[in-house]
């Protein structure tokens, strides 16, 4: 027999997040979050998200064994802005069993009547700077510290539960070219003249002390507007990243475009190393020896990982079509050569952004994974 509890308290939120690593443990494809951020994540006190979210968190088990968990998700932001009443799903992990799937999803379903939702959709996250979507495509692909990892059964076994593809989003691995081909190097030329633009890197003080890490996120806000489930960041959340994940950026590896003459913020790239590698070997822990593992990742990067990450890029809309993706990284390569990266990771972006996807074309690149938000009404 299967039972689904709510759970709140300190030593079941220990077991929802330890129960991925029990369920993958011999997969080599898997990458652990860090216990220590997933705890605060789930923490009203610790996560701004909880300003216009409500969170459920649920734990299966099955002969008293944890076999499955989930978060519900309302996120009220979102659903005003695009007039719905939708429950989330996020976190979600199951053993190859459907009846726990079903078991977890009823759960959330049943909460999100309570509320008086219409429709449940994930995996989705509390904030959308969280990790979504479900892995439909690249399981024999090592996972990212920035992205969902499952096994081949979960998409299976929501497809036959009655739930259906809303969007797909699309991973790209991108060969670090040795020298930047010259043809774009001359598109960069014409976009910094023809727009006015330049180059800016930023200082620690800049990004915390002189505003540029508030203009980063509400450029964020400005960009994301239109895309899929996204709700603006909000002051108290942007507040939270400038302090807690800004003074983590290698400066190096982050890009701002300004408007030459005013200063204003037209576009950034911001990338971090992959820590997949220190993430497996700290085991998602910190302590006692998992910071040794990440502080080599992140100081000694060029000896640890072969991967970046590109994890937050925006452009202001109207200079969206204008080729300004181009300086960013004409600015960021020489940065990841010198690093040592072989390949850059793009994060997760909509199948539909033709304009995103053009960028790449002078570059080697594949299609490395494909992931799923998937939906039904309730």
């Amino acid at each position: 027999m299967i039972e689904v509890k709510a759970i709140g308290s300190h030593k079941d939120i220990t077991k929802f997040i330890d129960f991925t690593n029990n369920l993958y443990k011999d997969n080599a494809y898997y990458v652990p979050d860090l216990a220590l951020d997933l705890r605060n994540t789930f923490n009203p006190k610790k996560n701004a998200g909880f300003e216009f979210c409500d969170v459920q968190l649920f734990l299966a088990y099955k002969d008293g064994e944890v076999v499955g968990r989930v978060a519900g998700i309302i996120n009220h932001r979102a659903n005003a802005k695009w007039n719905e009443k939708m429950v989330r799903f996020g976190w979600i992990d199951f053993i190859e069993d459907i009846d726990v799937a079903r078991a977890l999803l009823d759960a959330v379903e049943a909460w999100g009547k309570e509320h008086g939702m219409e429709g449940i959709e994930g995996p989705l996250g509390i904030t959308d700077l969280d990790k979504e979507g479900m892995l439909v495509e690249g399981f024999d692909r090592i996972g990212s510290v920035l992205t969902i990892y499952n096994y081949p059964y979960y998409p299976q076994i929501l497809e036959q539960l009655g739930f259906t593809k809303k969007v797909d989003w699309l991973e790209l691995k991108v060969t670090v070219p040795d020298a930047i081909p010259e043809k774009y190097l001359k598109i960069t030329d014409i976009v910094m003249k023809r727009n006015n633009l330049r180059i800016k890197k930023p200082t620690g003080k800049d990004l915390l002390e002189n505003g540029y890490g508030q203009k980063m996120f509400e450029l964020v806000n400005e960009a994301y507007a239109q895309l899929f489930g996204f709700s603006d960041i909000s002051q108290k959340q942007i507040d939270q990243y400038v302090r807690e994940f800004l003074p983590l950026v290698d400066l190096d590896l982050v890009t701002l475009i300004e408007n030459a003459d005013t200063g204003e913020l037209i576009a950034f790239g911001a990338c971090m190393p992959s820590l997949a590698n220190a993430m497996r070997k700290s085991g998602g822990k910190l302590f006692p020896f998992g910071w040794f593992h990440l502080l080599k990742a992140l100081k000694f990067k060029r000896f640890y990982e072969d991967t970046v990450n590109l994890m937050l890029i925006a452009v202001k809309p109207e200079y969206q079509s204008r080729g300004v993706n181009a300086p960013i990284f004409s600015d960021l390569i020489p940065h990841f050569q010198r690093c040592k990266f072989k390949y850059a990771n793009v994060c997760p972006m909509l199948e539909t952004n033709s304009k995103v996807l053009a960028q790449w074309e002078y570059f080697e690149y594949e299609i490395a994974r494909r992931r799923r938000c998937f939906g039904k009404e309730i």
